[in-house]
């Protein structure tokens, strides 16, 4: 009885020891695995970055284009719906001399309807050049404002001496950013500084 007693002692120390081997284990794992980092505010990486959205709304050079851009978009529109609206009023009077018979013949009616055809695809033709050239003076835009942001960039680093520039446009590169590493309003300023200047 006394050996049966030792042994169920034996094992319940036993079990008792797993236990708390087991518990240290994960209370390490938990205390490495979950250990947080503690922001120092006096650390500082060699890295910046600019919100392009931000600065592209602020830079004056690319309102100027912008605003640019939006009148050859509105001109183009104007005489697009102008011819538009005279045609229609050709088509509506065609309309009507067939109605009323006003046509001395067959063939002078169909002579009407190939030149308001023919009218419609150069219109056709006129709108789908306009737009192509509206969106070729959009990508020209665009070249010519990142090859500005670039190059002042490249200067202005020569003074800060950065490692890295990130872009950031609407978060799809920096999900997570300290304050002190955004540089946009410093580049904007000098930006708008220089292009005043010239």
């Amino acid at each position: 009885m006394k050996k049966i007693y030792s042994i169920s002692t034996a094992l319940l120390v036993a079990g008792a020891f797993a236990l708390g081997l087991v518990s240290c284990n994960s209370n390490n794992q938990q205390s490495t695995a979950y250990a947080p980092i503690v922001p120092n505010d006096s650390l500082r990486l060699p890295v910046a970055y600019i919100n392009i959205d931000s600065l592209l709304v602020n830079y004056n050079f690319a309102k100027d284009l912008n605003e640019e851009l939006i009148k050859k978009t509105e001109d183009a529109r104007m005489n697009i719906n102008a011819q538009a609206q005279a045609l229609e009023k050709d088509y509506a009077q065609f309309q009507r001399k067939l109605q009323t018979n006003a046509f001395l013949s067959e063939e002078r009616a169909q002579q009407e309807a190939t030149r308001l055809q023919n009218k419609k695809d150069e219109l056709d033709q006129l709108n789908y050049k306009l737009q192509n050239d509206l969106a070729q003076q959009q990508a020209q835009m665009n070249a010519r404002l990142s090859d500005t942001i670039r190059n002042f960039v490249k200067i202005y680093n020569e003074e800060m001496h950065f490692e890295l520039i990130f872009t950031n446009t609407m978060y799809d590169n920096i999900l997570i950013d300290a304050p002190k590493y955004d540089i946009t309003n410093d580049v904007l300023n000098r930006l708008n500084e220089r292009y005043t200047k010239k």
